[in-house]
């Protein structure tokens, strides 16, 4: 699915697939022909990970982009924890990560744009993997000047931040690994 197709299709539930296992799991002690076809995959919205079962006929490959409730042969999804997914679709979730912030750059500038504080002490800012005080102080100082326009604008108006797409990703893989944190930016869990 293209990037305008992604935004034709604003709102609905879209996810990334990570990882396809159509023999089911290695560790399923049970006969092949008990075993379901599954396929595993990051929602783009929410950073939730999902579990596909598939039908048998599913035409679902590793890297496309699904609408989990209208793609075709899918039996349930379930939604899962970091620690439930196979390695094959934790190894990929970095780079799909990277790829979902870059091809949606406008909404994570605007992060930049838009943080506000959470309490008198603690920024939203401040919970970016490098961002202490005077960072922060930096960021909020430029964006009350311009608004920001893209990563290279950020990192062009603020000495000392280096990458801050790579920030965001390491945020959002952050709050996607641990189950217990505080504050949460980008990553949402089943109960919240």
């Amino acid at each position: 699915m293209s990037d305008d197709e992604r935004d034709d299709t604003a709102g609905e539930p879209t996810a990334v697939v990570l990882d396809v296992l159509p023999h089911g799991r290695t560790e399923d002690d049970r006969p092949q022909y008990q075993k379901e076809p599954l396929a595993y995959a990051v929602d783009v919205e929410n950073f939730r990970l999902y579990e596909l079962v598939l039908d048998e006929n599913a035409d679902i490959s590793f890297g496309d982009d699904i609408d989990l409730e209208g793609a075709g042969g899918l039996q349930r999804v379930n939604h899962i924890e970091y620690d439930d997914l196979p390695s094959g679709a934790s190894a990929e979730l970095d780079y799909a990560i990277e790829d979902i912030v870059e091809a949606d750059e406008r909404r994570f500038v605007d992060f930049y744009n838009d943080a506000q504080p959470i309490t008198l002490r603690l920024h939203q800012l401040n919970l970016l993997p490098g961002i202490g005080k005077k960072l922060r102080n930096n960021i909020l100082d430029e964006r009350k000047r311009a608004p920001f326009e893209s990563f290279d604008d950020i990192e062009e108006r603020i000495s000392g931040l280096h990458n801050p797409e790579e920030v965001l990703v390491e945020r959002i893989m952050e709050e996607i690994r641990e189950e217990d944190l505080k504050y949460r930016i980008f990553a949402r869990h089943d109960e919240e």
